[in-house]
């Protein structure tokens, strides 16, 4: 059975000092550079908004198409990455999950490369990443949700346990970055 590696948004914007900045955001980059070569793909998403984004009307402009804040953080081993994935590119369009992507179909991408296992990492625990783990389960996939390798916004707090209880709820499986085989 293959198995891909999700990485989702991890962005200079989303990492401290970032114009939506996580905390500890970076600190997810070592956790998902020591499990990298664990997948037969890996794959990262990116936010890649429009400077007019409606996305701005809920959150600070983030993640410009090509700004420096759109870029994958500069630490993440980006060679090891398959395929990149872009989201939030319309005016109207949010882009929270991977599975929205404009560029490429996520979904058509894992089933044509006959992966069954998905392991979803990286920002934010709360939204991004618990979009992309809701919609893979909902396409079938064994979901993973390492939880070491991400970090929450958490607007409200405890968004990041709702989020978690909810991934759990709808099928994933949550584990550790040590628990990947």
């Amino acid at each position: 059975m293959k198995k891909a590696l999700l990485i989702v948004d991890v962005q200079n914007d989303f990492c401290p000092g970032g114009a939506l900045g996580v905390k500890d955001g970076d600190k997810v980059v070592p956790v998902i550079n020591s499990i990298i070569d664990k997948f037969d793909f890996v794959i990262s998403s990116q936010d890649w908004h429009p400077e007019n984004s409606v996305h701005f009307q809920n959150w600070p402009p983030h993640c410009v198409a090509h700004t420096h804040g759109a870029d994958l953080h500069p630490d993440l081993q980006k060679e090891k990455i398959n395929l990149k994935l872009l989201k939030g590119t319309a005016n109207k369009d949010d882009g929270y999950s991977a599975f929205e992507a404009t560029n490429t179909s996520l979904a058509g991408f894992l089933h044509e490369n006959k992966v069954i296992n998905l392991y979803v990492c990286g920002l934010t625990t709360d939204y991004c990443v618990k979009a992309s783990a809701l919609d893979a389960a909902n396409e079938g996939f064994h979901t993973y949700v390492i939880t070491d390798a991400t970090k929450p916004v958490n607007a409200n707090p405890g968004d990041d346990k709702k989020a978690l209880q909810e991934m759990y709820q709808a099928g994933c499986t949550l584990l550790e970055s040590g628990e990947i085989r």
